[in-house]
């Protein structure tokens, strides 16, 4: 498995209300369109997120395991890339992971109101 980290991600269909970098297109000659690519770094609340690099799937996870253990299962071949950002970015997506950390987060933002 390859690991990539970039200072950015794609602008896709961001949560105007959540902070993180937008993502962006991945550069074919630095990923293969044959490699199955998944980003994979923190929100801002801390869980662990991985997303397919072109917006099909994602999920929220609480390590870093299960989140590179996501994106090997959703990969169409035996390996995958992973692109690490040096920024949190926020899963603009279903989470298909961890259905428990969408209730942390919704009992979290409840709280702080």
């Amino acid at each position: 498995m390859a690991a990539i980290v970039f200072d950015t991600i794609n602008p896709s269909a961001a949560d105007p209300g959540t902070s993180g970098a937008p993502f962006l297109p991945l550069d074919p000659g630095t990923v293969s369109d044959a490699i199955p690519a998944f980003f994979i770094g923190r929100n801002k609340e801390g869980f662990w997120v991985a997303r397919d690099a072109r917006g099909r799937i994602g999920g929220l996870f609480l390590s870093e395991s299960g989140a590179l253990s996501f994106a090997r299962r959703n990969s169409d071949s035996a390996a995958c890339a992973t692109i690490y950002p040096s920024t949190t970015f926020e899963l603009d997506l279903k989470n298909m992971g961890n259905p428990l950390i969408t209730l942390l987060l919704l009992l979290s933002r409840a709280r702080q109101r």
